[in-house]
């Protein structure tokens, strides 16, 4: 991805998140001015953990088609040290019918909300070692136990919500014709390093081009912009 086309998808996501009544903490609209004169020893949480903006095609050529933006408001460190939190929330902007591509995270046990906006859809499977299982899928939708077939893709209206056990494979995207999907996740603490397995290979983060500066800092841009 180039610089500019991050810039251009954060614009759209601020402007989608206002429509939708989130407000985010005051640094999510800090320039790179304004976290270079931030004190570092004040910000190492946010700095350590990756809170913050998060801008992904998962190496994938088209951002529209394959891609995420989401925001990490709290994180944990794996193993409890030395940040002990033992949980994590993001809030995600899903474009209509963008994908995030099938993947399970081996530790990590995640909601998935609907909080506005359009339809989510998510496809389910179970894990055969690193492969996909023909089985069930058990899962819970707002409390309730519920039973699919493989591959089922069950659609979340605003408001609902599944929950996913860790080692379920999933992918989802915005339901096209329903528009954008602001989309909450309440999980264990969050390891993008180590906790996230694709079906197909994939880039978690983009190496970026820069071909302008950056308006805003993404979680994976605090090591290179503030060392």
């Amino acid at each position: 991805m180039q610089r500019s086309e991050v810039n251009r998808a954060l614009q759209q996501t601020r402007e989608f998140f206002i429509r939708q009544d989130v407000h985010l903490p005051p640094w999510a609209d800090y320039d790179l001015r304004q976290w270079q004169l931030q004190d570092r020893q004040q910000a190492q949480e946010i700095l350590a953990l990756r809170l913050g903006w998060d801008v992904t095609s998962f190496g994938a050529a088209d951002f529209l088609q394959t891609g995420l933006t989401l925001f990490t408001l709290r994180n944990g460190s794996p193993g409890g040290q030395p940040w002990h939190k033992p949980y994590a929330e993001k809030v995600m902007h899903v474009r209509e019918g963008q994908r995030t591509p099938m993947h399970y995270h081996p530790q990590k046990m995640e909601d998935i909300i609907n909080r506005g906006g359009g339809n989510l859809i998510i496809e389910l499977h179970n894990r055969d070692g690193d492969g996909l299982a023909h089985s069930p899928v058990q899962v819970s939708l707002d409390g309730i136990r519920q039973s699919h077939a493989a591959g089922s893709q069950i659609r979340l209206s605003p408001g609902e919500s599944v929950t996913l056990e860790t080692g379920i494979w999933h992918s989802f995207w915005g339901e096209s014709g329903f528009g954008d999907v602001l989309v909450g996740e309440v999980s264990m603490p969050n390891d993008d390093e180590n906790d996230n397995v694709f079906l197909t290979p994939l880039a978690r983060f983009n190496p970026l081009q820069e071909d302008e500066s950056p308006r805003w800092l993404l979680c994976n841009d605090y090591a290179h912009w503030l060392p």
